[in-house]
């Protein structure tokens, strides 16, 4: 016989179905936990509350017939792990590559996924960033809509599936970051508020009412989430997670969810002697989201970067619009802040916002923002999924590229960038849900009907031909000008591990000369300089501060002076010695 738990504080009456046969479940102790417990045979199985309809487990490990089917047992321990050397590696000095499993390869699966970790090696990133994996309607989407917050989306490959995937990585000294949203769930097969308070008309976010972290019963809901966190990092051996939106996370208790969530990761990692982290999407431009808790802080690790997107975005680009505006007034000072001090917004007014916004950086760590060119989220929620190489030169991408990987910051990748794929990356479902998939399909259209774009303009995120566009196409990494810019990340990832100026995370240390008007800029880097020419017409001589030594890496063309000054071609990178 197998004991079954369930939380379910508001119902008079448990059962637990298994094969389609009730059994009955008994309150806990004293009763008022609000846990229940029953012996029944092993099997599929759901739990039916005050006579209703089987459901899944709000913990199932394992959903075989998706999001709205009965629940299934795993049992990790049985799981063969390779006996490999892996230990984990700290998120300092590392580089992320974020990528999407049902759109990295045509199979979209963890395996399909795991046959490609050999050009992840070669292109010499150190973390894989896995979009989330969590039982979502259909087979086909990006993931933020999922439910069964335990459990692994099946037709990428199952809990098993994941396992292997991780293993192959470790094996192949890669580590494994999971993106995990706790901020909401998606609209269909969302059965958690039927067992018990886990949202709160307390707080509101864009998703409707919020996880409930602070009303009635959250400790319960504070469990759930956390118990659902470690669990990636233990039973899947994940090495840090990537927390979605945690601005959304509305939380007015003394000891707020994520210092909760960081404090137990801590004592996990302590237990299995491996480096476990947390990594943040913020909007709010607040350092304490990584400051260690002994400084009063939350204690992530890092957070995503959006300032510095937006001001290397509009650098590259000239985009002005939206949340751009502010960025693009001088993007080259712009980009000078952002790479000075972290945060553009440090307290500074932001138009978008119609306020001030932020505080200071704490310069002396770069390394707790990620910075990137491109994500998921800055490519996927553009009208037209448009990458960066469908507009920009390949001078201008390497360009983008430089300023990255030669950062202050833990600089991450995503997917294909690195050779410029010519596929975009747009919004796509696979509802099931009539009525749900046609509202989808409209909200899109009206979303971007208010930026001047026409309804047949806006790709279908319900048509199958949305998810195969997305799809990369790994055929072109040998074809010009794509095995040139692969070459180009390649050789950029290859400096940043062997001259450590390059990952020195200090902010203070890092200076910015430019001039707009002449479209140049020069980071200091220690010893080096990283020099970049964004004309497109004439080359361009740039006055360096001490004399020229030697050049690291090109891309484009430009000659020394005997003056200490550099002739840079139009769209050219240089990363040079000095001194």
């Amino acid at each position: 016989m197998t004991t079954y738990r369930v939380w379910a504080p508001e119902a008079d009456m448990v059962e637990v179905e298994v094969d389609g046969r009730p059994h009955p479940m008994a309150r806990e102790g004293d009763g008022t936990s609000g846990w229940w417990q029953g012996e029944a045979p092993g099997g599929d199985y759901g739990f039916r509350l005050d006579g209703g309809r089987a459901l899944p487990d709000p913990r199932s490990p394992r959903q075989p017939d998706g999001p709205d089917g009965l629940s299934r047992a795993v049992d990790h321990a049985a799981f063969r792990w390779s006996d490999t050397p892996w230990r984990g590696r700290p998120l300092p000095g590392s580089v992320l590559y974020e990528l999407h499993v049902g759109t990295f390869t045509p199979a979209g699966t963890f395996e399909a996924a795991a046959e490609r970790l050999d050009h992840l090696v070669d292109l010499g990133v150190d973390f894989v960033e896995l979009m989330p994996v969590c039982p979502f309607p259909g087979r086909y989407g990006w993931g933020y809509d999922g439910v069964s917050l335990w459990a692994v989306h099946e037709p990428y490959g199952g809990p098993d599936g994941l396992k292997r995937f991780v293993d192959a990585a470790h094996r192949k000294g890669l580590g494994v970051v999971l993106d995990v949203v706790h901020n909401h769930l998606g609209p269909s097969g969302n059965y958690l508020p039927v067992y018990g308070p886990y949202f709160t008309d307390r707080h509101h976010t864009p998703w409707g009412s919020a996880v409930n972290l602070d009303a009635p019963g959250s400790d319960e809901v504070r469990r759930y989430l956390i118990g659902s966190a470690l669990g990636w990092l233990r039973d899947y051996r994940i090495d840090g997670l990537r927390l979605d939106a945690v601005h959304a996370l509305a939380d007015d208790r003394a000891l707020h969810f994520l210092e909760e969530l960081a404090v137990e990761v801590e004592k996990l990692a302590d237990a299995t002697g491996r480096p476990l982290f947390l990594v943040a999407e913020s909007d709010l431009n607040d350092p304490r989201t990584t400051a260690p808790r002994q400084a009063g802080g939350l204690g992530l690790a890092a957070q995503w970067s959006d300032d510095f997107h937006h001001a290397l975005h509009t650098l590259l680009t000239g985009e002005s619009g939206g949340y751009y505006a502010d960025f693009a007034a001088d993007p080259y000072a712009a980009c000078a802040k952002a790479l000075t001090r972290g945060f553009f917004h440090d307290g500074s007014w932001s138009s978008f916002r119609g306020r001030s916004h932020g505080r200071p950086f704490p310069t002396a760590y770069g390394h707790r923002l990620l910075g990137y060119a491109q994500t998921h989220d800055q490519i996927g929620n553009r009208a037209a999924g448009d990458r960066l190489s469908s507009t920009l030169s390949p001078g201008r991408l390497a360009a983008g590229a430089a300023l990255v990987l030669t950062s202050p910051f833990t600089p991450m990748l995503f997917m294909g960038e690195e050779w410029g794929a010519s596929t975009p990356w747009q919004y796509f479902t696979d509802h099931t849900d009539p009525a749900l998939a046609e509202a989808v399909r409209q909200g899109r259209r009206r979303e971007f009907a208010a930026h001047g774009w026409q309804p047949e303009d806006v790709p279908d995120p319900q048509a199958r031909s949305t998810v195969l566009g997305s799809t990369l196409t790994w055929a072109e990494r040998v074809q010009e000008p794509h095995a040139g810019l692969l070459d180009w990340y390649r050789r950029l990832i290859r400096l940043r591990r062997t001259h450590p100026e390059l990952t020195d995370p200090d902010l203070g240390a890092v200076r910015v000369d430019h001039d707009a008007a002449a479209q140049w800029l020069v980071v200091h880097r220690g010893p080096f300089r990283v020099v970049v020419h964004l004309g497109t017409d004439a080359p361009q001589r740039i006055t360096l501060d001490a004399p020229y030594t030697r050049t690291l890496a090109l891309y484009g063309d430009c000659w020394p002076e005997s003056d200490g000054s550099l002739h840079l071609a139009a769209e050219s990178t240089a990363v040079v010695q000095v001194g």
